[in-house]
């Protein structure tokens, strides 16, 4: 899901809500009440994101590469606009890649880009609630994904149940949950106290236990993935973390995730901090200050994934 996989950006904003990872988004800052986003409009901020954190997508492709082999079908599950969809088109040539999304504007944006980068021949849409929509699939899927969509789901074991029975018997299933969250500024920026971005962070920790909390019918369930993986039914076989690490002096297409990540973040939850960090965040995204980030030189961005896999038994 891209929460906005779905989806939010990372970090400080990213989407997901019935099961959509739009745009393939990060961390657990997202964009919680998903029926007033409009999807049109929040398309193009997600496959920037998406676009940007493609160097991370290829190191995860290239490793789910060597455990499967020449899928026939591969579901991305919260599609988003499809960025994702159409890298695994590239990396799996015989494969047929099936874009599933609640956002019927996202997948549509999908659809465009499959074929404007040749592969509509082999590329489908799914749209509705997920995992229940992929009940409409013609046959299941030899490769399953789903990129931070699952924490947005009120009982995520029972999730991947629904998920695993729609794999064929020795399928895999690749879920994104966790990693290391975004950073994009040294600890000491020069203005305001030292340590803004943990405090932050800190902050965002509490108001997802928050949205996990309020979700109906909501599930509580420690984050061992392995271990929720293997209740479900399925075999867990690999664990691994991929980097995205773009140094300073960032690209403008990485200026702008910053920016756009920050606003998000001060519009979600800038009442919670206190009024120096508040007013220290105001400042960063002032673009007249010398100190905020539409000028500041020592922007990065940092961010680790963890993708875990697991087989359906024969």
């Amino acid at each position: 899901m891209a929460h906005d996989h779905h989806h939010d950006t990372h970090g400080p904003a990213h989407q997901q809500g019935h099961g959509q990872g739009h745009g393939q988004g990060h961390g657990h800052g997202h964009t919680h009440d998903h029926a007033d986003i409009d999807w049109s409009e929040m398309a193009p901020h997600l496959e920037a994101q998406a676009e940007l954190y493609t160097p991370l997508y290829r190191q995860a492709m290239t490793w789910l590469a060597r455990e499967v082999t020449e899928p026939g079908l591969v579901v991305d599950v919260g599609s988003g606009p499809g960025v994702v969809s159409c890298l695994f088109a590239e990396t799996f040539p015989g494969a047929r890649v099936v874009a599933a999304d609640g956002a019927a504007p996202l997948l549509e944006r999908a659809r465009a880009r499959a074929e404007r980068l040749g592969f509509g021949d082999r590329f489908g849409t799914l749209a509705g609630d997920l995992p229940g929509a992929l009940a409409e699939l013609d046959y299941p899927a030899d490769l399953m994904w789903a990129s931070q969509s699952l924490h947005h789901l009120p009982d995520q074991r029972a999730a991947l149940a629904a998920l695993g029975g729609h794999l064929a018997p020795g399928g895999t299933l690749a879920i994104l949950e966790g990693g290391l969250p975004a950073r994009f500024l040294p600890r000491d920026i020069g203005i305001g106290r030292p340590g803004l971005q943990a405090r932050i962070r800190a902050v965002e920790e509490d108001a997802f236990a928050e949205m996990r909390a309020d979700l109906p019918d909501s599930v509580a369930e420690a984050e061992d993935w392995a271990a929720m993986l293997t209740a479900a039914g399925l075999k867990h076989t690999g664990t691994r973390s991929f980097l995205l690490d773009l140094p300073a002096p960032v690209s403008d297409a990485a200026r702008d995730y910053v920016t756009t990540s920050l606003t998000r973040l001060r519009e979600r939850i800038g009442e919670r901090l206190d009024a120096e960090d508040r007013a220290t965040l105001d400042r960063l995204l002032d673009p007249a200050d010398e100190a905020g980030v539409h000028r500041r030189q020592d922007l990065f961005v940092l961010v680790a994934h963890t993708v875990y896999t697991a087989v359906r038994p024969v």
